[in-house]
């Protein structure tokens, strides 16, 4: 009678047969918008006034205290009456009981009453921090909707957490929790330390610096959770990424009406349209399709759209084949230059020209949010490394002409963590390797090292594995354990070949090379510190033709996003051809009293670059 069995699933969205919903009782723990944004008030509160949050904690534990005696007390009166024998008004102890009784209960109903008002002026100041627990929960909940897209965009709420405290230590210190006094020698000296700690008085802030924090907070919590997002997105997401959490924060905030957005997303169009007039002679159908919802959809500056467009057909026309109409300087006809917002602009080139919406888009999000949402930094394996934890692994999504290994390795030798020191392991995961990195991963937990997994898309049947034994050793893991997890992205985005919760736990890292030259550029010249141009006999010709093999670099890979078009075949060009390059032009500027312009032209060319090249044509394009 009493076996009871509970089942728990780390699926975020799991499906049983009707024979176990039928058998059993399903709670549903997801968290709401609203819980959460409660739950990260608390948080942000303990961040910034630890001792409000100390004394809400204290206060919640006297009421329950007064709870517990009035029990007590009203327990024991009807004790002492059910057991009184003869008059009970002649009972001396009986009644000095109930005088004390009722002196307590008179005692407790004041304290309970101050206890009540100092938790009304917490939850006052509380409240003001609310606008940053509101972009928060907006934010998790964005992150937790990007599944939909990708199968390996899947996080967790405490991995959120961790992203939610490192924006807030960004603007301030963090409070760390005040630890229990220690037993034995120095436990009176760490209890002096949290006395004192406590005694200093907390800096009132007023309402307009308070509201200055908050925003800073917001900005500060935004910007470092969408970096780290980002971080673990495709190319071509990125910017619908930066669009989605600019609406949203727009819609929150009360900047734009849910209306507006619906004819951004969906271009909404209507199936019977009225006659084209002079606008038949270079409009389409469905432009003017899109054109009359516009003018029809109850926006107020839409309205009579197309007949201002038929009446002035040859101006509408000019900025119709600009090529550049989402500059604002590009002058709309009539007075709806000066009449749409930027936005309501976004919606008419949505409707007539969506082959600009992308430098549109980047515009906007970059004025709105501010440019580091569409310009990327190039990969910090360092900074990265620095969010790491034992308990947090490290997920890279592996792509043509792009590996890893280098970037591990290059900060293991940094921090001292080599294959001759016995401290790192690199594993080409396949068959048979499953024993050998169980127990590599195993030694390095327990005595410190890092472990590179590769390839794990090979070993479909084996991650669960790996998932349940590094949820085991991370607990009391080594400081210095790592784990770096390597696999290629299923054909299809729906598809999944990793476990979920091992998805959840990693910081996903997709440094997929960009497809726009002025990225490529950035993450080229990253590669290359000054230290290097100064070790250099020439650093002023060193520093001019390695910019010079950067760009060639960059318009070498920007080349791959045109297909056929750019490279007749695929070719792996990569980071590792462009430093051999920069080795071999610092070895021969060394070694020449002149810049041996037709050696390096031939090196590159032809050897390095043109090693992988195998068509004449890319050849001759790339000699160029």
């Amino acid at each position: 009678p009493n076996f009871r069995l509970f089942l728990h699933t780390k699926l975020s969205n799991p499906h049983y047969p009707p024979e176990i919903q039928a058998e059993t009782t399903l709670i549903n723990f997801t968290v709401t918008k609203l819980g959460l944004e409660d739950q990260l008030l608390v948080l942000v509160v303990r961040k910034q006034r630890r001792d409000l949050a100390d004394l809400s904690e204290d206060l919640v534990n006297q009421q329950n205290g007064f709870l517990i005696k009035m029990k007590e007390l009203e327990d024991s009166i009807l004790y002492r009456l059910a057991t009184a024998e003869g008059d009970i008004t002649e009972d001396v102890g009986l009644i000095e009981g109930l005088e004390e009784t009722k002196r307590i209960s008179v005692d407790i109903a004041k304290k309970s009453a101050v206890a009540e008002k100092t938790q009304a002026d917490i939850q006052i100041t509380s409240e003001k921090y609310r606008s940053v627990a509101n972009r928060s929960a907006l934010l998790f909940f964005l992150m937790n909707d990007l599944v939909k897209m990708h199968s390996y965009y899947i996080y967790s709420l405490a991995a959120f957490t961790d992203v939610f405290y490192r924006g807030i230590d960004k603007v301030s210190p963090p409070v760390e929790d005040t630890p229990p006094p220690a037993d034995g020698e120095g436990a009176q000296e760490e209890a002096e330390a949290a006395a004192e700690a406590e005694a200093e008085p907390v800096v009132e802030l007023t309402d307009e610096q308070l509201a200055e924090r908050c925003v800073h907070l917001i900005d500060s919590i935004t910007s470092t959770t969408f970096d780290y997002i980002r971080r673990g997105l495709f190319v071509h997401h990125k910017l619908t990424v930066a669009t989605l959490l600019t609406l949203q924060i727009c819609l929150n905030d009360g900047m734009l009406v849910p209306d507006e957005v619906d004819f951004l997303v969906a271009s909404k169009s209507v199936t019977e349209s009225s006659n084209m007039g002079p606008l038949g002679e270079w409009m389409t159908e469905s432009v003017w399709q899109k054109v009359k919802a516009l003018d029809t959809g109850g926006m107020k500056r839409f309205q009579g759209l197309g007949d201002n467009m038929q009446s002035e057909s040859e101006e509408w026309l000019a900025w119709f084949d600009n090529a550049e109409p989402e500059n604002l300087n590009t002058k709309l006809p009539g007075d709806y230059q000066k009449s749409l917002t930027v936005f309501e602009r976004l919606i008419l080139l949505r409707a007539m020209r969506p082959d600009r919406m992308i430098s549109a888009l980047s515009n906007w999000v970059g004025d709105t949010m501010g440019k580091g949402f569409v310009q990327q930094k190039p990969f910090d394996m360092a900074d990265t490394y620095s969010e790491s934890s034992p308990q947090t692994p490290m997920f890279f999504v592996l792509f043509a002409g792009v590996d890893p290994t280098e970037w591990v390795e290059g900060l293991g030798k940094q921090l001292g963590i080599t294959f001759e020191n016995g401290n790192f392991r690199n594993i080409s995961m396949g068959q048979g390797q499953e024993k050998l990195a169980e127990a590599v991963i195993k030694r390095f937990a327990k005595d410190g090292g890092w472990v590179m997994l590769q390839n794990c898309h090979l070993m479909q049947s084996w991650v669960p594995t790996l998932e349940r034994l590094l949820e085991v050793v991370q607990e009391g893991a080594h400081e210095d354990f790592r784990a770096y997890i390597s696999a290629e992205a299923p054909p299809m985005a729906s598809m999944k070949n990793m476990p979920e919760s091992l998805l959840q736990s990693c910081i996903k890292v997709a440094n997929e090379a960009p497809a726009d030259i002025k990225s490529n550029l950035t993450r080229a010249w990253f590669n290359f510190s000054q230290e290097r141009v100064d070790a250099c006999t020439k650093p002023t010709e060193f520093k001019a033709c390695l910019f010079s093999l950067s760009w060639f670099h960059s318009i070498v890979l920007g080349r791959r996003r045109f297909g056929q078009q750019g490279w007749s075949r695929k070719y792996s060009f990569n980071t590792g051809d462009l430093n051999i390059c920069a080795n071999v032009l610092f070895s021969y500027l060394d070694d020449n009293a002149t810049v041996p312009w037709d050696d390096l032209r031939y090196l590159f060319g032809e050897i390095m670059y043109g090693g992988h090249i195998t068509d004449f044509w890319d050849r001759r394009t790339a000699n160029t």
